[in-house]
């Protein structure tokens, strides 16, 4: 049984989207095999950081204490979010920078690196895009989920960071009922 966070960073809350109907599949297959928690980016009002000394010595809003509690508890995260010009949603970008904060997930070291603070969890992403997959990761070369993989999740020491990309969800309902039953059981398995 895995503690698991799941997070929903659809930047929309209407909950006619496929990324949030992904999320749910996840949380349904893992309910009760494990513990899940799960996180909608979208519902939460917090401030974007426009200073860097805020990220540095600010406090974390109130409205996202719960998130960070929730992340300091899981030993797994999976983020789902749609692919939005090429890169991961601003929200969930804004989201990542108010939560990852010093003394939470890094903390300043020797010689001006950081120590990671959340070691020991593992995560998957979850990725949606009009695009075939294969033309996002070949010709795209799948630069923005490196980048979340590497420049977040790994410097703050998740790790391993196993990854998911659903392309053309624009296709028919066949395909995407697929999805929604892969996630399904990714979410039994607890991966």
């Amino acid at each position: 049984m895995k503690r698991i966070v799941v997070i929903d960073a659809h930047p929309h809350s209407d909950p006619g989207h496929f990324v949030h109907a992904l999320a749910t599949a996840y949380v349904n297959g893992a309910d009760g095999r494990h513990e899940v928690r799960r996180i909608n980016v979208a519902d939460i009002d917090f401030p974007i950081l426009r200073d860097p000394q805020d990220w540095l010595h600010g406090e974390l809003p109130p409205s996202l204490q719960r998130a960070k509690e929730a992340i300091d508890w899981a030993e797994h995260l999976v983020i789902l979010y749609p692919l939005w010009l090429g890169d991961i949603p601003a929200l969930l970008k804004a989201f990542l920078e108010q939560v990852a904060r010093p003394g939470f997930a890094i903390e300043q070291g020797d010689h001006g690196l950081f120590r990671k603070l959340l070691k020991g969890r593992s995560a998957r992403i979850v990725v949606t895009m009009g695009m075939p997959a294969g033309i996002y990761r070949l010709f795209f070369r799948a630069h923005s989920l490196k980048s979340l993989k590497r420049n977040i999740l790994h410097f703050v020491g998740i790790s391993p960071v196993r990854t998911t990309v659903i392309g053309g969800v624009a296709g028919d309902r066949k395909y995407t009922e697929k999805w929604i039953g892969r996630l399904e059981r990714m979410g039994r398995a607890g991966n």
